[in-house]
């Protein structure tokens, strides 16, 4: 970043001991952002050039959730006496460790503070996320060989057919991810992410939870996670991003299930944002935390009601394409994690290297009746590097759970970015969906399905050449949720093919414009999904891609 304020990195740049976090943390709420010495029109204080140029291609304005927390009002619950921990500017409020209730009497007593909610601790929700993860990092003892350059990931990354994009040379070169995860202990030292510190493309780290100067420790989770997209040791592993650059971020705290640790994440997608980051990758889920109150219960599920759910919008209308892990939770009625009940991002379940679903795999809807998960990818025995190389199980193990579907699918989607730079996150996510296997028929249970990232790239490819074609069509409204409408332009007659994102043809018709309503007909009958009215004319042609949303 060009400037910031001495005075905001002092008060955010607190080290605290592991100990205090563990008791009398708190999350103080401010009303307002008034008297900010930052302004919406001066962005390049707060936001790195890369943001910016982000935003500016992606034609994203600066608001008022970009302007940072009051740094007067850190000082003044500071001095109160309170240890800052991290600020958030989008859900305007400080997490703090206060040692007595006469600092926390003295922080509401300020006028500009809305509230300020305790978070203690209790052992049993901590239990459950102890028991979660050891079944994510438990080696299933599979033994899969090298079948070729991608090694022991081959099924993930041919099931996703993101080695098509591949070999086109769409590798995740120039798109920069961030991994917001409990911890990266080996990954300093893995032989898989060699080739990612050679070229400088790990970029940065920063520790969310303790405040420490690495990351490198507390779990292997994130090692694993990083794995399945930044891995780059020919025969032995590739991962579906190896070129692509990375963030690490410890937001997780791995000793409590603390509301605190929404907060943190809260924050380092924020400092994500302000980094230029293009894609989230977050194999995290709360349902359930230490002190019972902060329980999500269900209709906290209606995607704008958690901290972590608010941030993930938030960050997704900065132009982040987040993608988060459905969870563990097996079938039921909405056994998902926050924040995977968000609209925008995309929520990913576990497959097998066969397609089907894994049966710990979470499942929606939303409270609101929306599909959750969106899409699927394989996250049973998925092949993942091992944080403790050279150990019991070796450099490589497969590991099961949606941590490891999650970022299986976000490296895919960092190709895609890296091919449709221009492309909205709302298109991206949308195009995704669409070449699911399921998009016809989806569910709570598979959502879209498994995606074709190389149908996925046609058709944002046939998308980006619209702009240079002729006026032939219109098509309205577009996206449709039925019904759709057409209408010629710029002829009288024409000839109209309509085909599938596969390229199949399914349907022409002689259009003179005044026989619309039997094409309409057809149209409205189709099924969800993407589909391309091509449109010939006696010395002109133009395609519209139509989508269909019942």
């Amino acid at each position: 970043m060009k400037k910031l304020s001495l005075l905001l990195i002092a008060l955010v740049a607190v080290v605290f001991a592991k100990a205090q976090i563990a008791t009398n943390t708190y999350w103080v709420q401010f009303t307002d952002k008034n008297d900010s010495p930052y302004s919406i029109d001066a962005p390049e204080e707060y936001l790195s050039q890369r943001a910016l140029d982000r935003r500016a291609r992606l034609g994203i304005a600066i608001d008022e959730y970009d302007i940072p927390v009051n740094p007067q009002y850190l000082q003044a619950v500071a001095d109160c006496g309170a240890t800052l921990i991290n600020p958030s500017k989008w859900l305007n409020g400080v997490s703090i460790y206060a040692s007595s209730s006469t600092i926390i009497d003295a922080i509401n007593a300020l006028d500009f503070i809305e509230v300020v909610r305790n978070c203690e601790n209790h052992p049993e929700a901590q239990l459950r996320k102890e028991e979660n993860l050891s079944f994510e990092m438990k080696n299933s003892g599979l033994a899969r060989n090298a079948k070729d350059f991608y090694g022991g990931a081959h099924d993930q990354v041919y099931q996703l057919k993101v080695n098509q994009l591949h070999d086109m040379g769409y590798d995740g070169t120039g798109v920069v991810i961030a991994v917001l995860d409990g911890g990266f202990e080996g990954t300093d030292i893995h032989s898989c992410f060699d080739n990612m510190r050679q070229e400088g493309r790990l970029l940065g780290t920063r520790d969310f939870v303790y405040g420490s100067t690495s990351v490198y420790t507390q779990s292997t989770h994130g090692t694993s996670c990083l794995s399945t997209m930044g891995a780059y040791d020919p025969n032995n592993m590739v991962g579906t991003a190896p070129k692509a650059s990375y963030y690490l971020f410890h937001t997780e705290d791995g000793d409590q299930e603390n509301i605190i640790e929404e907060y943190n994440w809260v924050s380092g997608a924020e400092y994500a944002d302000s980094l230029g980051v293009d894609v989230c990758s977050t194999s995290l889920g709360y349902i359930d935390f230490d002190m019972s109150q902060w329980n999500h219960p269900l209709e906290h599920y209606d995607g704008h009601t958690a901290p972590m759910t608010i941030g993930a919008e938030i960050a997704a209308s900065r132009g982040i394409i987040c993608m988060n892990s459905a969870g563990n939770e097996y079938d039921g009625y909405c056994t998902l994690g926050i924040p995977a009940d968000a609209e925008h991002i995309l929520t990913v379940g576990a497959v097998d290297a066969n397609g089907n679903r894994a049966d710990f795999s979470s499942v929606g809807p939303t409270y609101d009746g929306r599909i959750k998960p969106d899409v699927m990818a394989m996250g049973e025995d998925t092949y993942v590097a091992s944080g403790n190389p050279g150990g019991w199980w070796g450099d490589y193990y497969n590991g099961s759970g949606t941590s490891f579907s999650c970022p299986v699918l976000a490296g895919a989607v960092a190709c895609l970015r890296q091919a449709f730079p221009y492309a909205s996150v709302q298109e991206i996510c949308d195009v995704v969906r669409q070449c699911g296997n399921r998009a016809d028929n989806p569910d709570s249970k598979y959502g879209y399905g498994i995606p074709d990232f190389s149908a996925a790239f046609e058709v944002l490819h046939v998308d980006d050449t619209f702009t240079a074609q002729n006026n032939i069509l219109s098509v309205f409204p577009n996206p449709s949720k039925g019904e759709v409408h057409i209408r010629l332009n710029e002829v009288s007659i024409a000839e109209l093919s309509v085909y599938d994102v596969m390229g199949h043809m399914l349907k022409t018709y002689h259009f003179n414009g005044l026989n619309h309503t039997t094409f309409e007909r057809y149209l409205n009958d189709l099924s969800n999904g993407v589909y391309f009215i091509k449109a010939d004319a006696e010395n002109a042609s133009q395609t519209v891609k139509v989508i269909i949303t019942k």
